[in-house]
């Protein structure tokens, strides 16, 4: 049987994140697999989150459903920021029209002791899925993903989502010892949970910073930076392509470059210009306003242009939206969008 490994030497998706030559800039979106595909919905009818993220043929059907539609350059497993702590034993749910809620928030360190740290043998679904993914997929390469330390200790936190983090930020400003502890645990499962990943095969990874925003930049270096480069340091050990993205973090790309990525991802209120600027010698992914995909096609086809000449300045360009794909996106204009973005001229 050939060697799937022989097909994506060729990729230009990982060509990119390494900042070498492309015959096309190469496209995927976040939130590709999901919820504005039909067949996505079919499929996820009666099932819980959750419960579809841990059964294999069901990530292995949605992951590679917008592959198939879109012809995207890389496919990103279809998983939950919090998955990894319901599957180490943490009370929780994701509930609809609202998000993750978790029964017993986390307020001392004995708190944070009871969580446990995070084993291959917790997720076995996962190496299955990814390893079945891999043998479809072939020369399309698999983006392994994970949730930041600082997005999923909000949750842990907060009891579920939040706008202003104030119950984290009190915690990370008047009980730091439990912060500190709290953030510890949680790169420890973060990483852990990518390596199972890639130890199945994914070819990148990408560790999604929701709530990074909300930070100062002084206190992301003091109270966050650390955490979330002990994640990467540890992907990076084992030898791949590290994506870093945020939302709202146009004043923390630099900070979030230093962290150890090697493509910073760039949501859509930051000019990509601007941004390659802020991220030192870096490739970038990005950052097409998600609401474009409803505007006229050449509307939406000239702002894509803008912004892969901009990503020209860019070690390597990876293009996306500058945040996952909307509900109610129409998959015939991203598939518009896809073919635009891979005809574009580079020469």
């Amino acid at each position: 049987m050939p060697d799937p490994h022989d097909d994506l030497r060729q990729s230009a998706f990982l060509q990119a994140v390494r900042g070498e030559p492309v015959s096309h800039t190469p496209v995927w979106f976040m939130r590709q697999a999901g919820r504005s595909l039909p067949e996505y919905l079919a499929i996820r009818e009666g099932v819980g989150m959750l419960d579809s993220c841990m059964d294999p043929a069901l990530v292995v059907e949605i992951t590679l459903q917008p592959v198939r539609r879109y012809g995207v350059d890389a496919a990103i497993f279809f998983s939950d920021i919090v998955l990894p702590l319901k599957a180490v034993g943490v009370d929780l749910d994701i509930k609809p029209g609202i998000g993750p809620v978790v029964a017993k928030p986390v307020r001392t360190l004995a708190d944070v002791a009871a969580i446990p740290d995070l084993t291959p043998e917790h997720v076995p679904f996962i190496s299955t899925a990814v390893g079945n993914l891999v043998s479809e997929l072939r020369g399309t390469p698999l983006i392994g993903f994970a949730g930041a330390p600082f997005t999923v200790a909000s949750y842990l936190v907060e009891g579920g989502p939040s706008k202003d983090h104030a119950k984290t930020k009190a915690m990370m400003f008047g009980a730091p010892e439990v912060w500190d502890a709290l953030m510890r645990k949680i790169a420890g499962i973060s990483a852990a949970y990518l390596e199972v990943q890639v130890a199945a095969g994914a070819s990148a990874v990408q560790l999604f910073d929701s709530w990074a925003g909300a930070l100062t930049p002084r206190d992301y270096r003091e109270h966050v930076l650390p955490h979330s480069a002990r994640v990467l340091q540890r992907a990076g050990e084992l030898g791949v392509p590290r994506i870093h993205f945020g939302v709202g973090t146009s004043n923390l790309l630099g900070l979030m470059g230093e962290a150890g990525a090697d493509v910073v991802g760039v949501d859509w209120r930051t000019p990509l210009d601007e941004a390659i600027t802020r991220v030192g010698d870096r490739a970038v992914q990005g950052n097409l306003d998600p609401t474009l995909v409803f505007a006229p096609t050449d509307v939406m086809t000239a702002r894509a242009a803008e912004v892969i000449e901009a990503g020209r300045a860019a070690r390597g360009h990876v293009f996306n939206l500058g945040h996952g794909v909307l509900p109610s996106t129409d998959p015939d204009q991203l598939k518009r969008l896809t073919e635009f973005v891979q005809s574009y001229p580079l020469g």
